[in-house]
């Protein structure tokens, strides 16, 4: 274990310092050429105390090269004094400073507040912290902000009624491990303003009881999610009844993540996937798991969970993926913006996810989405809002074709990829994706003429890779597929 530098919070080591990347909750600041000004270090606080809060070290450069503040003299008062004077209204920020082989650094250890907004209180300017970046936003981004807030107060509610014995001890312990924490772990919680010590005794947040209960249910209805496979591509009702598969989790939110991820590798397929560099093709699940996971963790780390008896579904058809939570997208983010824009409903929630390395940026998490099914050449992630309920849909285009390319064509594509140029490879890849095209269908793809693409595909013929599906000579509009055993 390293040794902790902060006694407010024991996850912050030299090595986090130097090495942790700048994420939601993280920021570096740097001297500078021209020595950073306070008003800087103020938007930047701005930004975390409007978004999840976090630790914003000053004198440490975006390298990890540990400065001296010493070197700013008497201004460093103006650093020391910076929360109270440049920033409205009075916000939680306590300012650590921590000495490294004599060298100075400040560690502003920033508070989230669910209901208020903070600005500078010479300009009146807004910011938002959104994945590493500090925004600066317009009157009609303040008013978004202004209700994201009010719909974040669900998981600060105490639960009064919970039972200490209904903690799970082994995943506090794993998380206390996590923070380099030594003390009480349930104090940690309390440092962690997950539950409040009062009278010497401890009242858990709803946050705790989704997190650490052992039975969240037990105190916040539908706080589950539901595995449903239907045959077929639809959702049939009657007697025409379709669902092969209806199984229920229940448990907290970590334990929850760890249940479905094993759950779902087993309930998927693999698929051939055509490796462009060597012509091999490799089997890989039905859709990538950095995909499904990183849905299945925003739908439990988003939803809504003051919406009873809507758990979050996971709905699987032979040609889609359907996850969806309850609650509407959060102001700040549309169905347009979502790869780029973030605001956590649940930021006690999302901060501990990211803090036991469940994934490794939450607030990356949608943008993966997009550029792991890109990679696996599937269909483009669909989100949509309906009823208040949000939905992200995974297509899988390709999964069909593993059952329409025959062992000895895959060799024989492999056998000979490095002898194709690459418009050949390109033919091989229109049809491996769309299963057949026509000459026409493949010049346009290719961008390569008519008479040099019949002629690599009388060679595709001759080596028995593809063959044509018409009994007619001239037919402009026969198919070309791969062969059938």
């Amino acid at each position: 274990m390293k040794k902790a530098i902060s006694k407010i919070n024991t996850i912050v080591t030299i090595d986090y310092l130097i090495n942790q990347k700048e994420n939601q909750y993280f920021e570096r600041k740097g001297l500078g050429e021209e020595k950073i000004k306070p008003a800087k270090i103020a938007e930047e606080i701005i930004g975390m105390l409007n978004a999840d809060g976090g630790i914003l070290v000053f004198g440490v450069s975006n390298s990890g090269i540990i400065q001296d503040l010493n070197e700013l003299g008497e201004r460093l008062n103006e650093y020391r004094k910076l929360a109270f004077n440049l920033i409205q209204p009075t916000c939680n920020v306590t300012l650590e400073e921590i000495s490294i082989d004599g060298k100075l650094i400040f560690l502003y250890h920033v508070e989230q507040d669910i209901e208020r907004i903070f600005q500078r209180n010479d300009t009146q300017d807004v910011f938002l912290r959104v994945y590493d970046e500090n925004r600066k936003l317009n009157r009609d981004q303040i008013k978004k902000l202004e209700y994201d807030k009010s719909i974040r107060k669900f998981e600060e509610e105490n639960v009064l009624d919970f039972d200490e014995n209904d903690l799970d001890l082994d995943l506090i312990g794993v998380y206390k491990e996590k923070l380099n924490f030594k003390g009480d772990s349930l104090d940690l919680l309390v440092k962690r303003h997950l539950a409040i010590k009062k009278d010497g005794k401890y009242i858990f947040k709803k946050s705790a009881v989704l997190l650490f209960s052992k039975d969240p249910e037990k105190y916040i209805p539908s706080a589950s999610a539901r595995y449903i496979r239907y045959q077929g591509t639809e959702a049939l009702p009657g007697v025409e009844h379709n669902v092969i598969k209806d199984e229920r989790f229940e448990n907290n939110i970590p334990k929850l993540i760890d249940q479905l991820r094993t759950f779902l590798k087993t309930s998927f397929k693999d698929y051939h996937f055509l490796n462009m560099e060597d012509g091999r093709f490799k089997k890989v699940m039905e859709y990538p798991e950095e995909a499904w996971l990183e849905g299945v963790v925003n739908a439990l780390c988003h939803r809504s969970y003051n919406i009873q008896g809507n758990a979050v579904y996971i709905k699987h058809f032979d040609d889609r993926l359907e996850i969806s939570n309850s609650g509407p997208l959060p102001a700040q983010v549309t169905i347009e913006n979502i790869k780029n824009e973030r605001f956590a409903r649940n930021p006690r929630v999302a901060r501990v996810l990211e803090d036991l390395g469940y994934v490794r940026q939450l607030n990356e998490g949608v943008s993966r989405i997009y550029k792991s099914m890109e990679k696996s050449m599937l269909s483009v992630p669909e989100y949509k809002v309906v009823n208040r309920n949000v939905y992200l849909t995974l297509r899988n285009k390709i999964s069909k074709h593993s059952k329409t390319i025959s062992e000895k064509v895959i060799n024989l594509i492999g056998s000979h990829w490095m002898n194709f140029n690459e418009t050949q490879r390109r033919i091989l890849l229109f049809l491996f994706i769309n299963s057949k095209g026509t000459l026409e269908e493949l010049s346009h793809y290719t961008q390569i003429n008519k008479n040099t693409i019949r002629s690599y595909l009388n060679n595709f013929i001759e080596l028995e890779i593809i063959e044509r599906q018409s009994n007619k000579q001239r037919d402009i509009n026969a198919k070309y597929a791969f062969k059938k055993d």
